[in-house]
Formats: C-alpha cells, structure tokens, sequence
C-alpha cells in the first residue's frame, strides 16, 4: 500500500490517507491485518465511518474505509458506473487482503458489498448491510405521476430527451440535482438496479441493520432482502434514519463483531 504524506488525527486514531489497490483512496484504522472494509452511500464519504470505527469494538481490529471512485478523494471512473462495475473496480482491493474480510456497505455502498460477496465469496467473511438500495421498488416512493408520464411519452417518442432532463431537473431528488456530468449519469444508470440474484447467491453470514424511519430505503427493503438471503439477520433501529453510520455507529460496530 503506498502512503501519501498527509496524516490527520481523529478521535478514532490515526488515520492515513492512502492510494489503495485499484486506484482507490482511503483511511485505515489499526496497523495489523485488515479484518473489515467500509464503504460508503452516494455522495458521502469514507469519513462516514469514523464513528464506528471509534467504537470499543474496534479498539484491536484493523478496517479501511475507501473513497468510492468519483467520491471524496478518488477520481471518477473513466465511464457511467453501475453498481456491479464498482463491485469490479473493488476486486484488486480485496484480493490485497491477506485474508476475508468483513463488508460494512451503507446505501449504494450496500449494494457494492452485495455484488462483491455475490461475485467473491472466497474474500468476503461477512456483510453488514445498513440502508441499502438491494431490491428496486420494495417500499420506495414513486415518481411523480407527471414525470411518469413524460417518461412514457419519451419511450413512445412523443417527447424529446431534452424535454425529459428538464422535468428530471425539476422532480429529480436531490441526489440527481446535485450531481452532475458523469456522476449524473451514473445515478441514472443505478436507482433502478435491483439484485434478487446476488442476495439468491450470497453463501455468508448477513446482518441487515436498519433505521425505523430510514425515507430513503425503507425497512420493506430490508425485510424482502432478508427473506431472499440464506443466512440472514435483520435489525431494526428504533427512531434511527438513513444515516445509520452517523447516527448509530454502535449498532454496526455490534453487527461487526457478531461475524468476527
């Protein structure tokens, strides 16, 4: 792993920013062997994880946190991403590893860690999944009703794409507001992704932990993912959100050492 020169010191320990296998950035916790690999949700960051990597349960266990590519610290990728390319863009990383590892994936990071155990069995230990977008359509709000039709209307030809991009910009989330050029296309290209087939063919251990009120991936997604994978256990925060590495950095941390 080569080292860059900068340092920065969190109440989690000492963290460096490293260029990682793949081309990828992030911060490692702990000198040893690396035990467990965190990665993050759309538009966040590895800093996500400081918090649960500051928990007792981390006191003695090595884990790097990445910088997704064309997040925080790590380029863009050279084209539109979908979730199963970042899984691939991940692999060098894990094969770096002396041994499996323990996934932590929040949101589309989630997804990321599905893929990877789906694909990878032989370097993934475990998952902890939290938030994450894994099955299209269970429990997700709908579209406007205006915005599906245009939509219709532009599959039949009736409307032009530039019509389209203008209602995208005015009933798009606001992830789809924020970004832009690639990243843009890259959300399009991963909100309707679903992977019934990956969590058909995970063989690890999975812990589901989930916000009570998560709005952005609702517990009906979690519960459907739970019912398709073979070993799998699911977690309900009360009164916790989306951002469970924020917000409940014990839970996961609890969740990790339950694989260990």
């Amino acid at each position: 792993m080569r080292v860059l020169s900068e340092k920065r010191r969190t109440f989690a320990g000492t963290f460096m920013l490293s260029a990682l296998p793949g081309g990828i950035f992030g911060e490692q916790h702990g000198h040893g062997k690396v035990e467990v690999l965190a990665l993050h949700g759309w538009g966040r960051s590895a800093k996500d994880f400081d918090r649960v990597f500051a928990r007792p349960q981390f006191e003695h266990r090595t884990a790097v946190a990445v910088d997704l590519p064309g997040f925080g610290t790590t380029p863009l990728p050279d084209f539109a991403f979908s979730t199963r390319d970042y899984a691939d863009a991940l692999t060098a990383l894990l094969e770096s590893f002396a041994a499996p590892v323990i996934i932590v994936g929040h949101s589309r990071g989630g997804a990321i860690a599905a893929c990877l155990a789906a694909r990878r069995p032989d370097l993934v230990k475990g998952l902890v999944l939290t938030g994450a977008p894994l099955l299209h359509g269970a429990g997700q709000k709908k579209s406007p009703a205006r915005y599906r039709l245009l939509r219709r209307l532009v599959t039949w030809h009736l409307l032009s794409q530039q019509r389209l991009e203008r209602a995208r910009n005015r009933y798009g989330s606001t992830d789809y507001k924020n970004a832009s050029g690639l990243l843009r296309e890259i959300l399009v290209k991963v909100v309707n992704e679903s992977f019934e087939e990956e969590l058909r063919s995970i063989s690890c251990p999975v812990e589901l932990v989930w916000g009570e009120v998560d709005t952005a991936v609702s517990v009906a997604v979690a519960q459907r993912a739970t019912a398709l994978l073979k070993n799998a256990k699911l977690t309900v925060l009360s009164g916790i959100d989306h951002q469970t590495p924020r917000h409940a950095p014990e839970a996961l941390a609890e969740a990790v050492e339950r694989l260990s």
